[in-house]
């Protein structure tokens, strides 16, 4: 993604909400990082599953359980892994970084589907400080683990706090098989033209 001088990556620390805004416990980081969920690393070709309370790097799973996708097993939409949003049960994933109140901050991220499923559309929805913030449905016909159809997704939301959590939340029930993230970014907006 291509960025105009106004806008910034946006620098990061700690405090998470769960999905109905819960307090959870969080790590504090230094940065908004792993956007494509590279840490830690799956052997090639498999995945791991993680429940409530685990992290992959800097995101902690803050419900139910999901499965972090190692290199191979399908394509990614950037560097080698992603995280599926179900997993045994439909999962949430959340990172905190630190913002400035009255800043707008945008968020881009890869969304497809686990291609692998009887029911071909998962739904999920993109989570600020514990609240919906923009839902979403990627249907997987015709897709497969070689191709599955990335599309990017964006919104732009405004900083209440000195910290802010994004979250990432399935909401496909009965299945193992969900909608799948990678390439998460945020990136702050100096002026009105970067979050266009």
């Amino acid at each position: 993604m291509l960025l105009t001088r106004s806008c910034v990556t946006a620098v990061v620390a700690a405090g998470l909400f769960g999905v109905a805004g819960t307090a959870v416990a969080a790590p504090t980081v230094s940065r908004f990082d792993d956007g494509s969920f590279e840490y830690p690393a799956v052997a090639a070709g498999t995945f791991r599953t993680l429940g409530a309370g685990a992290a992959t790097g800097p995101w902690k799973v803050t419900s139910g359980a999901v499965d972090l996708i190692g290199a191979g097993y399908w394509q990614a939409a950037e560097g080698d892994q992603s995280v599926d949003l179900n997993a045994t049960v439909p999962g949430a994933v959340a990172q905190t970084f630190t913002t400035t109140p009255g800043t707008a901050y945008t968020v881009t991220y890869s969304l497809a589907g686990n291609p692998d499923a009887v029911s071909p559309v998962k739904t999920g929805r993109a989570l600020v400080d514990g609240q919906n913030f923009q839902g979403f449905s990627f249907d997987t016909t015709g897709r497969t683990l070689t191709d599955m159809g990335y599309v990017t997704r964006r919104f732009t939301f405004v900083a209440n706090n000195p910290t802010t959590t994004l979250g990432f939340a399935s909401t496909t029930p009965n299945s193992a098989r969900g909608p799948v993230i990678d390439d998460v970014r945020v990136h702050s907006c100096c002026s009105d033209s970067c979050c266009r």
